[in-house]
This record gives C-alpha cells, structure tokens and sequence, in this order.
C-alpha cells in the first residue's frame, strides 16, 4: 500500500503500534489473570520500550526480508489481497519470536528459554488472529484515509 518511504515509514509505525499494544494487553491479561480496566493502562507502560523497537525491526529488518520470503510462494500477477496476506503472514512469523524474546528479557521475572518458549507459543497464535482479523483491516485503513489523495493519484495519469 504505501508508494514511498515517508508513507511506509508512517503505515509501519502505525501498525507496529497496534499491533505492540494489542500483543502488550495480551500478555499483560495473561499475567494479571484476566483482562480488567487495569489492563489496558498497564499496557502502556511497556509502550515506549516495545513499539520502537517493533518499528526498527519491522522497518529496517523484517519489512526487506518478508515480501521476499512471500514472493517465494506468490506470483505478482496475484491478488493483491492476497499478497498482502502473504507479506502480512511473514512478518507476523518473523516478529512474534523476535518480540517475544525480547519481552522475555525484558520483563519476565525469570527469562530463560522455557519461558521464552512458552511466551512465543502463546503470542503466536494471538499475533496472528490480532494481525488478520483486527489489526491489520484497522491500519490499512487508517493508513487509506491518511493518505487518500496520494493514494488516489498513484494511477492518475501525470500531466506534462
């Protein structure tokens, strides 16, 4: 979706930020018990550790590697939709173990690699249901009104 590096640099820090808050109340609701009111502020305090950390990954590292691996099984002349997913698929896989060694290092009371283990088996699944069924439709299109006359122009004939 994004054509250029401002607006990619803007779609990834969107969607490293709900995608790291989601998984943050996830975790937090998995160690308070539940999910109460209280959830959702605690959350915020691992916010200006995690989400920086999810946009250079993803930015810088992931977002290269993942429409490679995605091309792997895709053709471009596929729906775009589709490729999407699949692109989508690669960095969730790729950021889940990444993201969840880092939060076991960081805030686990004992991190080692059972623990390690443990937080990447139960992130994942959530990662990915939180990525394709919420997250994901919610920043494209927040990232689709943001840029909506960019957007609209990029198959727009161009004017001498």
């Amino acid at each position: 979706m994004p054509q250029n590096k401002f607006q990619d640099a803007i779609f990834t820090i969107i969607m490293a930020g709900c995608m790291v808050y989601g998984m943050i109340c996830y975790n937090v609701a998995l160690n308070m018990g539940g999910v109460t009111n209280a959830t959702f502020v605690a959350a915020l305090h691992e916010m200006p550790i995690m989400w920086p950390i999810a946009f250079i990954l993803e930015f810088f590292i992931i977002g290269k590697i993942a429409p490679m691996l995605a091309f792997k099984v895709m053709r471009p002349t596929d729906r775009p939709q589709f490729i999407t997913y699949a692109i989508s698929f690669c960095i969730c896989a790729m950021m889940c173990p990444i993201m969840s060694l880092i939060a076991t290092i960081l805030f686990k009371d004992n991190p080692s690699f059972a623990t390690f283990i443990q937080t990447w088996g139960m992130n994942l699944p959530a990662a990915f249901l939180w990525q394709f069924c919420y997250c994901g439709p919610f920043v494209r299109l927040v990232f689709r009104t943001i840029f909506r006359k960019q957007l609209a122009n990029v198959g727009a004939p161009v004017e001498s």
